[in-house]
């Protein structure tokens, strides 16, 4: 009887540009990560990058696409908490969950698409696009349970999902440019729980 090894399929040279994109430029900033550096970052040669790139733009386009995948995977499909029930116990389990992720160096915690569109956001359409989609994409996803907790609990008054959705968001950017200032993660997480409580109060907890 032959013995048979299952071995995970190496990641593509495309997959690896991404992944390096993702690292160097929430650490370094958009424009100060050149493509030489992601070739170095991904262990692929310049020729691998234009094969699959047209430039350091088309990369950074398809990272954010992919940005928006991982975090459908990652934040919004694996965890545990994902199955709560309870729709609010659910949003507020999302933002325990998005609190504990900052923790270590910013490039380990912070938003990819984020930190790309707050720079080139004037300087191309393409990366602006790109950015609002994926933010977009994520408004859209945690404004699902936004809606279904509202259906049950009720809101004050002129909330909607897609604005609180959004608003979660403005937050979490912003707390992830003051962890970048002040070299300190924990400041974000302290404007995460402030986030939690500013939630719990707009909701009656009272079931109808």
């Amino acid at each position: 009887m032959t013995s048979r090894t299952t071995t995970s399929p190496r990641p593509s040279a495309r997959l690896k540009l991404i992944e390096a994109a993702h690292i160097l430029v929430r650490r370094r900033g958009y424009a100060a990560t050149s493509v030489d550096e992601i070739c170095a970052g991904a262990g692929v040669s310049k020729g691998a990058f234009f094969h699959h790139f047209a430039s350091k733009e088309a990369l950074a386009a398809a990272a954010a696409q992919a940005w928006t995948a991982h975090a459908e995977q990652f934040i919004f499909t694996l965890p545990d908490w994902t199955r709560i029930k309870d729709p609010l116990e659910r949003l507020l389990a999302h933002i325990d969950f998005r609190a504990a992720m900052m923790d270590g160096p910013a490039e380990a915690y912070t938003c990819y698409v984020g930190t790309m569109v707050q720079e080139s956001f004037a300087s191309s359409e393409i990366l602006r696009q790109a950015g609002d989609a994926s933010i977009t994409a994520y408004a859209e996803r945690l404004g699902e349970d936004i809606d279904a907790a509202i259906a049950l609990y009720g809101i004050k008054d002129g909330v909607t999902g897609i604005s609180l959705a959004y608003h979660l968001q403005a937050v979490l950017q912003g707390a992830f440019i003051l962890a970048k200032a002040k070299a300190d993660p924990a400041i974000a997480r302290d404007s995460a729980a402030h986030l939690k409580n500013y939630v719990v109060m707009l909701f009656d907890r009272k079931e109808a």
